[in-house]
């Protein structure tokens, strides 16, 4: 095995409550797939899922599917977004829940913590933004109740682990303003349960416009380019283990050049009448990844593709010709970036198994069949 390829896994394909009463009964991530259009000629739209169809995740039959699929292309298991809102508020958590309990599918995950308000933006093409649960950090009593939940999870034999601890991703260090606490009594509380501590990953851009202060306070400064240091030691200070790094916004910089996709990316975010912005996905990637990103502790991500028009219209960008060969070509550079690191470090975050709604998945589909999975195949363990 060239790497450790662990897919990011989206557990939004099951109706729950708080969806019903915002977007009406059945509401799931297939909705805004399913009426998606072209906005531009040759735009791949809908996207139409082959072998598994339009799955719904309560059904256990699914889920072993997904890893019989995933295990035949080499990915060693599942990172799970895992939507714990605060005061015990869990969000999306059947699928996962009933795979923990059941031992079913036997294949290996971790968890990622989507540490971010659940809002109407999210599947909204226009108009006004709201609330559906706000993200809350209520402090230690609450983190320790989150630790008791994720723990079964944690000491269960499919669990992925680095250097024998369990890994656990945080979505957004930035704004949890008490994460180095946070962090610092999970390994206290995992030792007490028989574990080694917890290998906390921060995700991040490997570019970014934004910077947290000492004190908490974030700000906004030019992103640089040439080097990702001071961002991934800006996070390796607040104690984390390592970084998922993704290099999508430093690779669409260098692409049309730094100023003019900032200022294209907020002219699309604010005037509707814009045309598409649209990306080579194969002249893009050629700059997915940092000097930094072959640190020992960095774990760089592959993308698949990526249109999020389903949910949000044109106010992002389209990647185009992101065809399984470009891919697999990507694949080959991100083997490139890890080759000399220890095998435990030789870590691929793929984004995402089955992110259906920003066109950012590998799972089969009427156009490119089994393309996007078979590109890892012929690249992981050949």
């Amino acid at each position: 095995m060239k790497a450790r390829v662990i897919a990011f896994y989206l557990p939004q394909f099951h109706p729950v409550p708080y969806n019903d009463k915002v977007w009406g009964p059945g509401f799931t991530e297939w909705t805004n797939v399913a009426k998606a259009r072209p906005l531009f000629h040759g735009h791949y739209q809908p996207r139409i899922p082959a072998d598994l169809g339009f799955y719904d995740l309560r059904l256990p039959e699914t889920r072993e599917q997904q890893a019989e699929l995933a295990s035949s292309a080499g990915v060693e298991g599942f990172c799970y977004w895992h939507y714990w809102m605060g005061n015990g508020k869990r969000l999306l958590s059947r699928p996962f829940d009933e795979v923990l309990a059941s031992g079913k599918p036997d294949y290996p995950f971790c968890l990622a913590w989507a540490n971010h308000d659940w809002t109407t933006k999210t599947w909204k093409n226009n108009g006004g933004t709201t609330m559906i649960a706000e993200q809350l950090y209520p402090g230690k009593e609450d983190y320790i109740n989150h630790f008791n939940v994720v723990l079964p999870a944690f000491k269960d034999h499919r669990y992925i682990t680095v250097d024998g601890k369990p890994l656990f991703c945080i979505f957004d260090p930035y704004r949890f303003p008490d994460v180095e606490e946070f962090m610092e009594l999970w390994r206290k509380l995992a030792k007490e349960n028989g574990l080694e501590g917890v290998y906390f990953v921060a995700m991040c851009n490997s570019t970014t416009t934004m910077v947290r202060d000492a004190d908490g306070r974030i700000h906004r400064v030019l992103p640089n380019l040439e080097s990702s240091e001071a961002v991934y030691k800006s996070f390796l200070n607040m104690g984390f283990d390592g970084i998922n790094s993704l290099g999508k916004s430093r690779a669409e910089m260098l692409y049309s050049g730094k100023y003019r996709r900032l200022i294209r990316f907020a002219l699309q975010q604010r005037f509707s009448f814009m045309p598409t912005l649209k990306y080579e996905y194969p002249e893009v990637v050629k700059n997915f990844f940092a000097p930094e990103d072959s640190w020992e502790n960095v774990f760089p991500t592959i993308l698949p593709q990526w249109d999020r028009s389903p949910r949000t219209g044109k106010s992002e960008g389209v990647y185009v010709n992101s065809t399984p060969e470009n891919f697999q070509e990507h694949i080959k550079k991100a083997l490139d970036v890890i080759k000399d690191k220890s095998q435990e470090h030789r870590i691929l975050f793929l984004r995402s198994w089955n992110e259906w709604g920003e066109g950012n998945y590998v799972e089969p589909d009427m156009k490119y069949g089994h393309g996007f999975i078979d590109a890892i195949r012929n690249t992981i363990l050949e």
